[in-house]
């Protein structure tokens, strides 16, 4: 039996406008200094194409041979707000343009 492929991105309304967001970069330690970065969502409008990709702090560092994050983990309310803070920041969902990067906090604001 052949394995379907899940989509990697979710549909989520902010503000009566659709957007379409998924995991950009798993939390864990960049190779250039050997410090931790946290995760990164990737979120554009549904029908346009410019992209702001939404930073945020490390958390907690995870145990040892924890699970990696699945998106389903990820609280919507959490995605809303980064959408809305990315808003806010200056990035323009309608526009063209370079992907934009936004750093939040930890509770996306």
């Amino acid at each position: 039996m052949a394995r379907t492929k899940q989509s990697s991105e979710f549909e989520i309304a902010v503000g009566g406008e659709p957007y379409v967001w998924r995991l950009h970069r798993q939390p864990g330690w960049s190779s250039d200094n050997g410090t931790r970065h946290g995760m990164a969502i990737g979120v554009r409008h549904r029908d346009w194409q410019r992209e702001a990709v939404v930073e945020f702090p490390p958390g907690p560092e995870p145990r040892y041979g924890a699970p990696l994050l699945k998106p389903s983990q990820i609280a919507p309310e959490l995605v809303s707000k980064a959408i809305t803070s990315a808003i806010e920041a200056g990035w323009e969902p309608m526009s063209r343009g370079k992907t934009v990067a936004i750093v939040v906090d930890a509770s996306g604001g």
